[in-house]
């Protein structure tokens, strides 16, 4: 699944898309951006296609992506310790940097009632999306998505 705001690259997958962020996340492995632009567009479509959810999914998935750094990339794949409680998991709470992220680009924060209705992935993203490191003007279009903000208004010309 390929969010809305991420459909200028979709076509290409040039950039990581957020599904694939999140099995990196249940995986256990680092991926460069470097190392994605090595991958065939098959290869990304594949790894956002490919099931990552069961423990027996999660290693066919880690092990495939192993792979393909080693044959398209040349490199040994970074493995990582996977976060056995991330706060995307927790839906009775809205993480304090959701909140506050929403709050900077002038957004409501969501109501818990808000966050526990949105998905695993949905909650992930938000919460990636408020890092530092991270391309940030993505936060407001996914608050929209989600349908936890206004939609933009359109002024007539």
């Amino acid at each position: 699944m390929i969010f809305g705001f991420e459909q200028d690259f979709e076509g290409s997958l040039r950039c990581i898309p957020m599904v694939v962020r999140f099995k990196l996340d249940h995986a256990g492995i680092k991926l460069s951006l470097r190392q994605w632009a090595h991958f065939t567009t098959p290869d990304r479509a594949e790894l956002v296609r490919r099931p990552c959810a069961t423990e027996a999914e999660i290693a066919g998935w880690r092990d495939h992506l192993v792979g393909l750094i080693a044959d398209r990339a040349g490199e040994t794949a970074k493995l990582v310790a996977v976060d056995d409680a991330p706060a995307w998991r927790l839906a009775a709470r809205v993480p304090d940097d959701v909140a506050d992220k929403a709050r900077s680009v002038g957004l409501a924060p969501p109501a818990v009632s808000q966050w526990a209705a949105l998905s695993p992935l949905q909650r992930f993203t938000l919460l990636k999306l408020t890092r530092a490191d991270h391309e940030n003007a993505n936060f407001g279009p996914a608050m929209r998505e989600f349908g936890l903000a206004p939609e933009a208004r359109v002024l007539a010309a």
